[in-house]
């Protein structure tokens, strides 16, 4: 694992609703955020983005299982996430895999997760998991 991506993947993992003052020394003013579910544009808005993240879900933790720089200042973190969240899978923990594709200077200023919404989310709520779960095991 390349330095920079070590010390990154160290520091994010360490983020917690507390500590949300260090996102300035991960990311640049000009972030640019996404996920199968967000678009997010400058430091501001991510920030206030991860506040209602570790708000509304606990027991946030994220392990890290490889990383590969690609070139300067271009990379890829492997991760699986663990939380819960009190209307999600009757907030039992939830488990997801992703990968982040980072590309920084002296900080990342885009970053984009890869991961399966519907492992975070549908599959999870009371009807719908249900269907999406019977779903999958008919095409598999």
């Amino acid at each position: 694992m390349s330095a920079y991506l070590q010390q990154f993947a160290e520091r994010f993992a360490s983020l917690d609703g507390a500590n949300l003052g260090t996102l300035e020394n991960l990311y640049s003013e000009d972030i640019t955020f996404r996920d199968p579910l967000h678009h997010i544009q400058g430091l501001p808005a991510l920030r206030a983005y991860f506040e209602q993240l570790y708000a509304n879900a606990t027991d946030i933790r994220y392990v890290f299982l490889s990383a590969d720089e690609v070139s300067p200042g271009q990379g890829y973190l492997r991760w699986t996430l663990q939380f819960r969240h009190p209307r999600l899978a009757s907030g039992r923990q939830i488990s997801l895999q992703g990968c982040s594709c980072l590309h920084w200077r002296d900080r990342v200023h885009f970053h984009q997760d890869y991961f399966d919404a519907g492992a975070l989310i549908y599959e999870h709520l009371p009807i719908m998991g249900g269907a999406i779960r019977w779903l999958k095991g008919r095409l598999a």
